[in-house]
């Protein structure tokens, strides 16, 4: 063997491993932050920071290897850098209320840009999302298991060890339930899709529908309300897709045996409280209530008014609220409790419009490829995204889940994923499928074909 071709063997060995840790480095960090107390602290921000930043230069060694510079191009990628200019333009132009925050969240959202860049740079194949799905399904069910026992056996601290210095309603590894919610809500479509697809064995469907049907029981357990409504929105989705698409009675019959599963767990381990926690619309534990959300809302938009065009700066809404409270109250109210209305506080007019384009092209792009959701590993894993996306868009009016860095990272990876071209297929099939004769691959048994060989 010549030494032209030993070297050319040990690049290519170098850079299939380096594509390995960028991969598992990746989702490492998205399921790292849910741990790290959703990553609100200056250690585990620092960590997801300088892990990102690590992985891209992992990711710029891989193309040396590779001799070659290879961009991977996302739709979302434009309204995200648009955004990115609007923030900085915010620094430069002395636009915002106070630079300091405003400087620590373009930090914060430039490592949220390199994980969605790197995402899309790596996820390329079903054989990896099918891996990844399996992972995910197991950390959602040990993470939702965790919390099922903290809950019944709760000492009012993190991890039974660690108490929250301003106190909270403890949930899994968030100080505030509605944030572990949303986590769940992002979650819960993984399993859920795959036990309703034709993507696994009969046995590992099983697993999976009571896998999201325990996520699903501990985001009604844990009493936040916007999670309710936010899974509520998932299962209707999820069930106007499968009528529109004519998935026939067995999608049907799987979504109510799910749902029999989750209300008897909900029976067993807290009804009473559960029914106590729905009937409550004042304020209980720490958490603020319905008519303090009302006032944030109306001085919110009062806010607004006085700079509607780019806002006062993003991360400023906390300094600046204070000269705008109409009533008294012993919170701390360092976030809006309503993400479009801090967005349109901090960003203006000009930010939430690149956020609406940002969503538009999202569920233009994701809607074409949910086609053949239940035979495709394409399909499948943009319909789980959708629909945790879904979720947390309509919990977003009621709560602040995309300031909390663990799972504003999430969203937006599980954005450019689902906005991404469709996987590439094996080659085996691609053989297939251009060696079978056209009225073959016309007939609706091969359209409907299961998608073995992920």
């Amino acid at each position: 063997m010549s030494a032209t071709s030993t070297t050319a063997n040990f690049r290519s060995t170098r850079a299939e491993q380096a594509g390995i840790v960028l991969l598992y480095g990746i989702f490492g960090l998205l399921l790292f932050g849910p741990l790290a107390f959703g990553a609100v602290e200056p250690w585990s921000i620092f960590l997801m920071e300088a892990g990102s930043a690590a992985l891209f230069l992992v990711w710029v060694g891989k193309q040396i290897l590779e001799g070659q510079i290879k961009v991977v191009w996302n739709p979302l990628f434009l309204p995200m850098g648009v955004f990115g200019l609007l923030i900085i333009s915010q620094l430069v132009f002395r636009i915002t209320a106070y630079s300091h925050d405003t400087m620590s969240l373009t930090l914060l959202y430039f490592c949220y840009a390199l994980l969605c860049f790197l995402a899309a740079q790596t996820l390329l194949r079903g054989s990896q999302t099918r891996t990844l799905a399996f992972i995910f399904c197991l950390y959602g069910g040990a993470l939702a298991a965790f919390a099922l026992i903290q809950g019944l056996s709760s000492n009012g601290k993190l991890y039974w060890l660690r108490q929250p210095r301003m106190g909270g309603w403890i949930y899994g590894p968030y100080v505030n339930h509605n944030h572990y919610a949303g986590l769940i809500e992002m979650l819960v479509p993984i399993p859920l899709v795959l036990a309703l697809s034709r993507l696994a064995s009969s046995r590992t469907r099983t697993a999976a529908a009571a896998i999201a049907a325990v996520m699903v029981g501990t985001i009604f357990l844990s009493g936040s309300r916007g999670g309710m409504l936010a899974i509520v929105a998932e299962l209707v989705i999820l069930a106007v897709v499968s009528v529109k698409q004519k998935r026939g009675l067995r999608t049907a019959i799987g979504i109510g045996v799910f749902l029999t599963i989750v209300v008897a767990l909900l029976i067993w381990i807290g009804g009473g409280e559960l029914s106590r926690r729905i009937s409550t619309v004042g304020m209980s534990h720490s958490e603020i209530s319905a008519d303090v959300r009302f006032n944030i809302n109306r001085d919110g938009l009062r806010m607004f008014l006085k700079k509607p065009v780019l806002g006062w700066g993003m991360g400023a809404f906390p300094v600046v609220y204070p000269q705008f409270r109409t009533f008294y109250t012993n919170f701390f109210i360092n976030e809006a409790h309503n993400d479009y209305l801090q967005l349109l506080v901090e960003m203006g007019l000009l930010g939430f419009g690149t956020m609406l384009w940002f969503l538009l092209t999202l569920y233009y792009r994701a809607l074409k490829k949910i086609r053949n959701w239940t035979s495709e590993m394409s399909g499948a894993t943009t319909l789980a995204c959708l629909l945790g996306l879904s979720g947390i868009l309509v919990h977003s009016a009621l709560d602040f889940n995309l300031q909390i860095p663990a799972n504003a990272a999430l969203f937006y990876v599980l954005c450019t994923i689902a906005a991404a071209e469709p996987f590439a297929q094996p080659a085996r099939k691609r053989r297939v499928a251009r060696s079978a004769p056209p009225e073959v691959l016309a007939s609706p048994e091969a359209l409907h074909q299961p998608a073995t060989n992920f």
